[in-house]
Formats: structure tokens, C-alpha cells, sequence
């Protein structure tokens, strides 16, 4: 039993260190494509548009919804220790170093990582990704490199619109229904306020998005099984980057504060 027991770690620390190994040499073969980025602007135009323009919607209803409820907790929390004029600053830092990047982090996970291991994973298992090797086109320049790219620059971008639309969402609620004045909050937010805060949190979005888009390249790249194997890619990607925003959020907040 307990030998049974050791060849299985051994086995899955095998295949951990293998796919590690996997996963930096497809980064190390995207950072190396970054040369070729004029001859890929329109794909990489398409993949931003695609990452940051259309997750927009859903990224700024879960923003507002989040600034809410963050209103609501926050001024629970101050009840009987602190006054509600410290809601507006309370929230803000809040919202800017936490809530708007991770959560804005997971939805892209789920939005995009997903879409992404799909997306490569149905070229896979069709055999298109062996036809553009067939052609003399590399699958990491033509495929991987654009979305890694648009990721990493799109992400920032979302959170900026998210955190502003977050702050919001918590200022109605604070106006309308806790009876804190426009004034009183905004005084609170910059008192309290940091430029520092605001670029601490946009650092950990370019790691959130670079995360979750190389491991759905990779993931994609590596499916096997047909249909089947295309939907627990999906799955997959999804569930290993969202635990990862929430790994690197933990590691990139001990770094930076």
C-alpha cells in the first residue's frame, strides 16, 4: 500500500515538474516571437479586441455589483468602531488593490483562459495546428504570442475601467442608502488614497493576464481525446488559473507591500 502510495506522488511530481518545464519553454518560444510583433499586428489587434473589448460588458456588471456590496460590508464592519466617513476611502483601497484586479483576474480566467484551451485545443485535436507547422508557420508566433500579448496589455485596461465602475457602485450605495454625501465620501478617498495602490494593483493584472493566457495556450496545444478532451481542457484551464491569480495574488502582495 505504501509503496503504491509513493510511486503515485512520485508520478504526479514527475508530471508536475515535466509540465512546468513545457510551460516555460512555450513561454520562452513567445518571448522569443516578440521580434516578429510588426509582422502580427493585426492578429494581435484582433486578439485585444477579442480579450479586452468584448469582456467589457461583463467585467464592468460584475465591477459595479462588487463596489456595492463592498459598500454594504464595509460600512457593517465600521459600525460601532469607526465613523461612515471613512466608507469612501475604506472601499476605495479595497476595491483598487483587491477586489477590481483578482476578481476582474478570475472572470477573464473563465472568459478568456477557457476560451483560449477551447479554442487551441479544437485546432489540436482537428490536426490545423499540424497543417500551419505543415506551412512553415510556427503555432506559437501565429497563435500563442498574440493572445499572450493582448493579454497582458488588455488586462491593466480592464481593471482601470473596473475599479473606476467598482468605486462608483460603492458611492450609491453609500449615498442612497447610507446616507453618506458625495462630499464626505470623496474627501475620504483622498485622504486616504494612494497613486501607489492603484499601480500595485495594475502590476498584478499584467501577471494575472499573462498567466492566463499561457496556460491556455499551453493547455490547448496539449489536448488530446477529441470533443471530450476539449471540454476538460476547458475546465482545466479555467480552474488552474483562477487558483493561480489567487497563488500570485498572495505571493505579488508580500512583494510589493
Amino acid at each position: 500500500m505504501l509503496s503504491v502510495t509513493l510511486q503515485k506522488i512520485g508520478y504526479r511530481t514527475l508530471n508536475f515538474f515535466q509540465e512546468f518545464g513545457q510551460i516555460s519553454n512555450l513561454f520562452w518560444g513567445i518571448f522569443k516571437s516578440f521580434r516578429q510583433i510588426p509582422k502580427s499586428k493585426r492578429l494581435i489587434l484582433y486578439q485585444m479586441e477579442h480579450i479586452g473589448v468584448n469582456s467589457l460588458p461583463l467585467v464592468l456588471i460584475i465591477a459595479i455589483f462588487t463596489g456595492a456590496v463592498s459598500a454594504w460590508q464595509a460600512a457593517y464592519q465600521l459600525k460601532g468602531i469607526a465613523p461612515l466617513s471613512f466608507l469612501g476611502g475604506a472601499t476605495t483601497r479595497a476595491i483598487i488593490t483587491e477586489l477590481g484586479p483578482v476578481l476582474t483576474g478570475i472572470v477573464i480566467a473563465g472568459r478568456v483562459g477557457a476560451s483560449i484551451a477551447a479554442e487551441l485545443g479544437t485546432m489540436k485535436v482537428t490536426e490545423q495546428i499540424d497543417a500551419l507547422e505543415t506551412m512553415a508557420i510556427s503555432p506559437v508566433r501565429y497563435l500563442a504570442m498574440p493572445r499572450f500579448l493582448a493579454a497582458v496589455l488588455m488586462m491593466p485596461v480592464l481593471v482601470v475601467f473596473a475599479n473606476t465602475i467598482a468605486v462608483l457602485g460603492a458611492y450609491i450605495v453609500s449615498n442612497y442608502f447610507l446616507g453618506v454625501s458625495f462630499a464626505v465620501f470623496f474627501n475620504s478617498v483622498n485622504r486616504f488614497f494612494s497613486f501607489s495602490d492603484l499601480i500595485s494593483g495594475l502590476i498584478k493584472t499584467v501577471f494575472f493576464g499573462g498567466v492566463t493566457s499561457l496556460l491556455g495556450c499551453h493547455i490547448g496545444f496539449k489536448t488530446t481525446g477529441g470533443a471530450e478532451g476539449v471540454g476538460l481542457a476547458t475546465i482545466r484551464s479555467f480552474v488552474i488559473s483562477a487558483a493561480l491569480i489567487l497563488i500570485l495574488d498572495y505571493v505579488l502582495w508580500m512583494l510589493i507591500f
